[in-house]
């Protein structure tokens, strides 16, 4: 059997978020956050201890292009069961000439959050959400909360409305 979650306000548990997310999530009523097992916090491992869908769950990746000696940081938000199209639709997006999966001490050190954490809400302001249609049109998803000891429950109209989002058809495959 599964074990329940304990969905709370986001707003009002800073403590269980990445400073940054607390900062962002204060104006985001609908943001809600639950405590989870730490060793668990990967999305299949989640899923399956607490009975959540996958396919109500969204994988934060933070990519790295490079063009003329210039890195472009963006993240990628996609849903549990696809995978971003990083070599294709995000390369031509950040007009780049090649792109990789950003280093991971890079990541943590540059956001502030955990590996494995990492999520859309709290990002550099420099930074591209890029976020696939499907997680826009997602009526209530999981995502991280910056750390590995909880996850936020966050419509997805409200990540599409993030200022850096940019919403796009076919980035899950």
């Amino acid at each position: 059997m599964p074990e329940t979650l304990t969905w709370l306000p986001a707003a009002d548990h800073p403590e269980l978020l990445a400073p940054p997310v607390a900062a962002v999530v204060k104006h985001l009523s609908e943001v809600q956050v639950a405590a989870i097992d730490p060793t668990d916090a990967d999305t299949e491992a989640f899923c399956a201890r607490y009975g959540e869908p996958l396919e109500e769950s969204a994988n934060c990746v933070v990519v790295a292009g490079k063009r003329g000696g210039v890195v472009k940081y963006a993240a990628c938000l996609v849903l549990a069961t696809t995978r971003a199209d990083i070599n294709g639709l995000v390369r031509r997006h950040l007009d780049v000439r090649k792109v990789s999966f950003a280093p991971l001490d890079e990541v943590v050190d540059i956001t502030g959050m955990a590996y494995g954490g990492v999520t859309p809400l709290g990002l550099p302001s420099d930074w591209p959400v890029l976020v696939d249609a499907a997680v826009a049109a997602g009526r209530s998803l999981v995502i991280g909360s910056g750390v590995r000891g909880s996850k936020l429950r966050v419509p997805g109209a409200t990540l599409a409305a993030l200022a850096t989002a940019d919403v796009l058809e076919d980035l899950g495959r």
